[in-house]
């Protein structure tokens, strides 16, 4: 009860500072004019303020310095603090590559070998894949592909997420409903300072998406998606991928299936079409709901619906005792979903 109790206080802090700064961020940013403009690939009509992803990363990481203050991590083994300590720095440093992209633009290529350098340095630090539980396997150990690996999961997530970005509320919240799962089954494997990381992440994203479902207020950026990819990736990686259950493998898979998917699915698309994977173009599955005929919110919901169906999947797999019920839930709502989808692109 008290542990509940702890991580409630943590989600509700988190909630609370977004929804009292954003507000703060978007007069800057619209002071200054940092703002994202109409184009022929976005969906959105007017200047809207790109900087919100600095509420998010100061909602996520106050109440976790507070926690640590306070001595909330003394009772863990050193290693596991340190583990989520380099996480941190990591989501730290992506967020200002993302920022410094918002305010003056960088090319794909500087970007994606930024991200590959702060990726790897962290993995330097300790935040590595070091092996694999593939079911009806023995544990593979991956020796010098250790740091490839890790660097590649770890700038696909980010990556990911930022590719779903494409709708008001979209990115905000497939990114909580992730949290929320890993949350579920961080707490279940007794990985309690990596569960009170994604609580924190989840209660500032609810606070974000207050702002930001459509018709959307301010957007995240790249430095709020980068934030959050990392975040949720490399928690994946000291938490759930060093876990010797045969299913420790899926679970961040499953968690995270909607925006790898879509990003494969693109790149994939994009270079069978003879274009640069890094050229944005209408692929996305958002994108392609649109043209089918559904609205602008139904599009994110339906969107919703899918992450949640995933992640009930990776709770699943995990062995949570309630797994069964949420599953079937979120098969239900899946099946209601589709139908009204169906619907609606029919007429």
């Amino acid at each position: 009860m008290l542990l509940s109790l702890y991580y409630l206080l943590v989600f509700v802090l988190a909630a609370v500072i977004v929804i009292w700064s954003t507000p703060l961020v978007r007069a800057f940013a619209l002071q200054h004019g940092y703002v994202d403009l109409p184009g022929t690939r976005k969906v959105h009509r007017r200047p809207i303020v790109r900087l919100g992803g600095i509420a998010i990363c100061i909602g996520t990481l106050i109440p976790l310095i507070l926690v640590f203050g306070l001595g909330g991590f003394d009772h863990l083994p050193p290693e596991t603090v340190s583990s989520i300590g380099w996480v941190m720095l990591g989501s730290s440093s992506f967020f200002l590559i993302g920022l410094v992209d918002d305010l003056i633009g960088l090319s794909p290529l500087l970007r994606l070998f930024m991200q590959g350098g702060v990726s790897s340095l962290i993995w330097m630090l300790g935040v590595q894949i070091e092996f694999l539980t593939v079911p009806g396997m023995d544990i593979v150990h991956l020796g010098w592909l250790s740091l490839p690996v890790t660097v590649i999961w770890l700038t696909g997530v980010v990556n990911a997420i930022n590719w779903i970005d494409g709708l008001d509320g979209l990115a905000s919240g497939v990114s909580g409903i992730a949290a929320a799962a890993l949350f579920t089954v961080c707490l279940f494997t007794g990985d309690l300072a990596a569960a009170a990381v994604v609580i924190a992440l989840a209660g500032s994203l609810l606070g974000f998406l207050y702002y930001n479902f459509n018709p959307a207020q301010i957007f995240m950026g790249d430095s709020g998606s980068y934030f959050i990819g990392f975040t949720i990736a490399g928690i994946s990686v000291v938490g759930l991928v060093k876990s010797a259950a045969a299913t420790a493998i899926l679970i961040p898979l499953f968690v995270l299936a909607v925006p790898i998917l879509d990003m494969s699915a693109v790149i994939v698309a994009r270079l069978c079409n003879g274009r640069s994977p890094f050229r944005a173009d209408r692929r996305h599955l958002h994108h392609r709901l649109l043209q089918a005929g559904l609205s602008h919110r139904f599009t994110v919901l339906v969107i919703y619906v899918l992450t949640f169906w995933s992640g009930s999947l990776a709770i699943a797999f995990a062995g949570v005792p309630t797994s069964t019920a949420i599953l079937a839930s979120a098969t239900g709502l899946l099946g209601c979903t589709t139908w009204k989808a169906f619907r609606s692109i029919r007429h």
